[in-house]
């Protein structure tokens, strides 16, 4: 019995020490840095956000507007940008596709709206493309029946809104991870 107790302190002890041994190992992604160097937060706010080409008016360039007004918050928080170190250009395109169609009206009940997107990350000073990358959304959305018009066009917003938010969330962990780990 108290050689059992011996091999389970004795383990516990082990778990401890290599623990200790790691613990200085970890650095919060978001933290202050002591060292001088700028954090995360600084350099995300670096990035420019130029507006998005699309066709004035368009329901695209609305969409557009959405995925750099989200850009901006998650980059630049409820401040504004810095002086600007690197440019962030983005390109897209949008799909829609009807999922369910009722039989009797021959319109759709559910609709997949899409968004690919590219991007390209652009060192200021030199003017040279530092990262590049896709990602895409898929969104589905119910549409009430036929003569709901105004329904209809405010569920194809709410996924357009959803889509854009996802773009800026796939583009912000992407760029967070390229200025941690500079790749």
């Amino acid at each position: 019995m108290l050689s059992a107790r011996i091999r389970i302190a004795a383990r516990l002890l082990a778990v401890a020490a290599l623990a200790a041994l790691t613990a200085g190992c970890f650095q919060p992604m978001y933290a202050e840095r002591t060292d001088g160097t700028p954090g995360l937060r600084e350099k995300l706010m670096g990035v420019d956000l130029p507006p998005i080409n699309k066709a004035n008016a368009s329901r695209e360039a609305r969409v557009g507007v959405e995925v750099r007004n989200a850009l901006a918050f998650k980059l630049y928080g409820s401040a504004t940008g810095m002086p600007p170190t690197h440019r962030l250009d983005i390109r897209f395109t949008t799909t829609k596709s009807s999922l369910i169609v009722d039989p009797t009206t021959g319109l759709p009940n559910s609709e997949n709206y899409g968004i690919d997107c590219q991007y390209n990350l652009i060192e200021v000073v030199s003017g040279q493309s530092v990262m590049t990358g896709t990602t895409f959304s898929r969104v589905s959305y119910d549409m009430p029946g036929s003569y709901q018009r105004f329904s209809r066009n405010r569920a194809l917003r709410d996924a357009e809104d959803r889509a854009a938010n996802e773009i800026a969330e796939n583009i912000t962990t992407r760029l967070a991870s390229f200025f941690t780990a500079g790749t």
